[in-house]
């Protein structure tokens, strides 16, 4: 292990955390004189390693270790090569028998029917879903990065910087990132929750169980009125299956659809056949004489006849062994600064599991999305690599693809920017399109729109993040989306809105 990257690694995980805060400016002022004492350049730093760089793998020593084969860990890796310190040098341990990959896709294309040109792998290995080069398992090999599938950690020694993984191998690591993201909430076992037909998303083999099922399947039940649950209901009307979703909520997507912005999907979801039971408590779900799923019963002592079943109601962070590096006990997750460095130094952690401050909302955050999994990998690799000083800024991002298989008569995609917070202003007549504003005491704070243009999507995130004073009643009397947003750019500073 070289000292250089021992002092990087050390120097750049330095900052701790103090009472629940960061001390930015005395902390990253403090780091910037360190800096210039101890850091090389990046073309030093990387030749004292052209001697110990190996593709080999001869020794149980890691200089990185990433834990987890998800979005993170393929972005990171991505970042590591830009570097040129990913050869011989970055191993990436992971639990599933494929390299990283966009995640989203499962949820979405690959659930089309085979008639309707399903995704399927290597089609969307990361990172095509940023417009990266795809990280099939040739590249990761092609750049000396060691891959070791199927092989969860089990445990880490922190004192002794060694990880064992379940077969029982002995990794020793000098800095650790850990991208070990979600698991899905699931449903107890006591109430059927793991009963054969009851299907949970999380990786491919979770996705081809599901296929399975919907190529047998006459009545599905999808629990949940989540993105989750609206992008398998979706995707289980391509199959032509009598498909109903059951939630506890008055409506969909509650954290960003108004209710008569809900009203008008629900209907567009009932004309795909799918019908829905809102405000409903599941009791439990029921076997058949096979064993399998066969209803869902409901505590009104009702019962929905079901031979598959889809939960999707959340999920949660996959800490594993990691509890012993620092978890936020208020969003969940381990807890790092702006550069994703833990408490311990040399670990890191980024992606879903990460709880990270939201620098321009002040608050400390946990985010499940794909933008987040590339952005927050990248920046912590850079951090790591250049001691970079700046924190992560993140702007709050949702999007979403249904209805998008062959023969669809409409191809939905939404993308929201900024914070739900605030009154709400809805325009558009939802065809083509829709939109709806969020507005805190005079300030833009969020954006949704649907069915957008590239130029008009391409606005939304200098709306979030300028957050500007917007006329609430000019908004209001807007004929259109267009004639909206149009409204919203004018009250851009002018330096936000080039």
């Amino acid at each position: 292990m070289s000292k250089v990257w021992r002092s990087m690694a050390t120097l750049s995980n330095s900052l701790s955390l103090k009472h629940g805060l960061f001390l930015w400016s005395t902390q990253s002022c403090s780091l910037d004189k360190l800096s210039k004492r101890y850091l090389i350049s990046s073309r030093s730093f990387r030749r004292s390693f052209s001697i110990a760089a190996s593709t080999n793998f001869a020794n149980e020593n890691r200089e990185v270790v990433i834990v987890g084969g998800g979005n993170s860990a393929g972005y990171a890796a991505r970042t590591f090569v830009e570097h040129g310190m990913a050869d011989g040098r970055l191993c990436i341990v992971c639990k599933e028998a494929y390299a990283p990959y966009e995640r989203p896709t499962l949820t979405k294309g690959y659930l089309f029917p085979l008639d309707k040109k399903p995704a399927r792998l290597p089609g969307f290995y990361t990172c095509v879903g940023s417009g990266g080069e795809r990280q099939t398992p040739e590249w990761y090999k092609e750049k000396g990065i060691e891959m070791l599938y199927e092989d969860p950690v089990a445990d880490i020694d922190i004192e002794k910087q060694t990880l064992m993984t379940h077969s029982g191998k002995l990794l020793k690591y000098g800095s650790l990132i850990i991208a070990t993201g979600c698991t899905a909430s699931r449903f107890p076992e006591k109430i059927g929750g793991n009963l054969p037909g009851v299907h949970y998303i999380r990786d491919v083999a979770d996705a081809d169980l599901l296929i399975s099922s919907l190529e047998k399947a006459r009545k599905v039940v999808v629990v949940g009125g989540g993105y989750i649950g609206m992008e398998v209901a979706a995707a289980a009307s391509g199959w032509k299956l009598d498909t109903t979703i059951i939630f506890p909520g008055e409506h969909l997507l509650p954290r960003l659809f108004t209710p008569s912005l809900a009203q008008k999907y629900e209907e567009l979801y009932q004309e795909h056949g799918v019908k829905f039971l809102k405000g409903a408590s599941i009791k439990s779900l029921e076997a058949g004489f096979d064993g399998r799923v066969a209803a869902v019963k409901l505590e009104n002592g009702s019962t929905i006849e079901a031979d598959t079943i889809i939960i999707g109601i959340g999920a949660k962070p996959a800490v594993g062994p990691f509890e012993g590096v620092g978890l936020n006990k208020t969003v969940g997750g381990i807890q790092v600064d702006g550069q994703f460095r833990t408490s311990v130094p040399g670990i890191f952690a980024i992606g879903d599991v990460a709880a990270f401050p939201l620098k321009m909302y002040g608050r400390i955050a946990r985010v499940e999305h794909v933008d987040h999994a590339r952005r927050s990998a990248q920046h912590c690799v850079n951090a790591l690599l250049t001691a970079r000083t700046d924190a992560y800024d993140y702007l709050p991002y949702f999007y979403s693809r249904v209805f998008e298989y062959e023969g669809s008569p409409r191809k939905v995609w939404w993308q929201f920017f900024g914070d739900n917070v605030g009154e709400t202003v809805e325009i558009g007549n939802f065809e083509p399109k829709i939109a709806t504003f969020w507005i805190d005491s005079g300030k833009l704070k969020g954006v949704l729109v649907e069915s957008g243009s590239p130029e008009e999507f391409q606005l939304l995130p200098k709306l979030a993040e300028s957050q500007p004073f917007v006329d609430k009643a000019k908004l209001q009397a807007a004929s259109s989306v267009e004639e909206a947003l149009e409204v919203a750019h004018k009250s851009l500073p002018v330096e936000s809105a080039a």
